[in-house]
């Protein structure tokens, strides 16, 4: 599970809860459930009958006492939780990674797909195996129709760039390209030099 959806879910989950709890309120209150029913709401505990409501006129009088600045200060940060919500929903569209993969060329095989982190596993894999590379990290981003491939190499110290390089497009991506059955792919790949270790004279 990614952060991303750990935190999906979680907004989900207060965001359901507090509607819950707000509409519980309403509903017990526009019922008069707590009268029917022979409740007892605790002290304080707003909308407890049908002619209740969230602000009176005490309550309105006194918040308004703060002065000038604390009515449009709160319409400002409930503008602001709504422009935050707006973004969240609008974000939610657009996937940073491709997830399901067709496989079998243009067009696709029907029905048969190849899941993003399996191919990125074993690109990265196959190539953590080059000589000279010490790791090797695969990402996938993009849309399933148009999906790019970053890869991340960390190369031996004695090791030659271009040599992995070619390498690299000779293997793992020569054979993840064989495998999926696609007419390209776009592929961005860093390399990095791990540092010498110190080495102590004794």
């Amino acid at each position: 599970m990614t952060s991303r959806t750990v935190l999906n879910r979680t907004l989900l989950a207060l965001t359901g809860l507090v509607l819950l709890g707000g509409g519980l309120l309403i509903l017990f209150a526009g019922l008069d459930l707590y009268r029917r029913h022979g409740l007892v709401p605790p002290p304080g505990w707003p909308l407890t009958t049908p002619g209740d409501v969230l602000l009176g006129a005490a309550d309105r009088a006194r918040w308004s006492s703060q002065g000038w600045w604390w009515w449009p200060a709160v319409i400002a940060a409930l503008a602001l939780v709504a422009l935050l919500a707006l973004w969240w929903l609008l974000a939610q569209p657009r996937r940073r990674r491709p997830g399901a993969l067709p496989v079998g060329g243009t067009p696709p095989q029907e029905g048969v797909e190849l899941r993003d982190r399996a191919l990125s596993d074993a690109i990265a894999t196959e190539a953590g195996a080059l000589p000279g590379v010490e790791r090797a990290a695969v990402r996938l981003t993009g849309r399933p129709a148009r999906f790019r491939t970053h890869v991340m190499l960390t190369l031996a110290p004695q090791a030659a760039p271009g040599d992995t390089l070619g390498a690299l497009c000779e293997g793992p991506l020569h054979t993840a390209n064989r495998s999926t059955g696609l007419p390209d792919l776009p592929t961005e790949a860093r390399l990095r030099v791990a540092r010498h270790k110190p080495h102590r004279a004794e």
